[in-house]
């Protein structure tokens, strides 16, 4: 029997994450079925759980190759490296946000929503395919890195109305809506008067009320 090489696994291994992918590009996450995903590839079920033990372990591995592809971490580095003032930083940081959103609206952003109905509906399943996940996401890294922004501004003199972790659940709750009102209007929008669902617009508000909730200052 001729030896089966790691970058053959892997290469199967993307095939049938790549199968996955199409099809929840096509239905909600939550209705795919590993009957899907096998038709997609147009491999046997042996030779799917051959290299999975089931769907979820192939969700697993498509968010962590998703996170790869939707990367806020790499210009977020690069943008706190340089001499800022508080204001511009928070404005480019959520340009930042916005851009990568509206990019991804029809794919990752599509995906990782139908996945949120998942954790909803399916709490013990989503825990099992977040615990499969090898890579870090761009929430994980906002929420690390935000912190730390806002104390240098209060370092600075800014007066805070609302306390870092205050500050940080409001981020976290707005991206989640913004996100989620993007999406619907993207990916789910019915007929009827149609309402303007542009990231940068939503996400330059957002950023203009932090700088306000700190103290800071708006020159429109």
């Amino acid at each position: 029997m001729p030896k089966v090489t790691p970058e053959y696994t892997e290469n199967k291994k993307k095939m049938i994450v790549d199968a996955a992918y199409n099809v929840c590009l096509r239905k909600p996450a939550e209705m795919v079925t590993i009957s899907d995903v096998i038709a997609e590839t147009g491999l046997s079920q042996g030779a799917i759980y051959r290299y999975y033990n089931g769907l979820d372990d192939i969700f697993a591995d498509m968010v962590s190759r998703m996170r790869t592809e939707y990367d806020i971490i790499t210009p977020m580095e690069e943008l706190i490296k340089n001499d800022y003032s508080f204001e511009e930083i928070t404005f480019k940081i959520f340009d930042i946000l916005a851009e990568a959103m509206k990019a991804h609206l029809l794919d990752v952003q599509k995906i990782n929503f139908d996945l949120g109905v998942i954790a909803i509906n399916e709490p013990v399943r989503a825990a099992k395919i977040m615990s499969g996940i090898k890579t870090p996401g761009n929430m994980d890294y906002l929420k690390k890195s935000v912190p730390g922004i806002i104390s240098a501004a209060a370092k600075n003199g800014y007066d805070m109305k609302v306390t870092p972790e205050e500050l940080a659940l409001y981020i976290s709750s707005s991206y989640t809506g913004i996100e989620k009102f993007c999406i619907l209007n993207a990916c789910y929008r019915n007929e009827g008067p149609q309402t303007d669902a542009d990231p940068k617009v939503l996400f330059r508000t957002l950023a203009k009320s932090i700088i306000l909730l700190l103290g800071g200052t708006i020159n429109d």
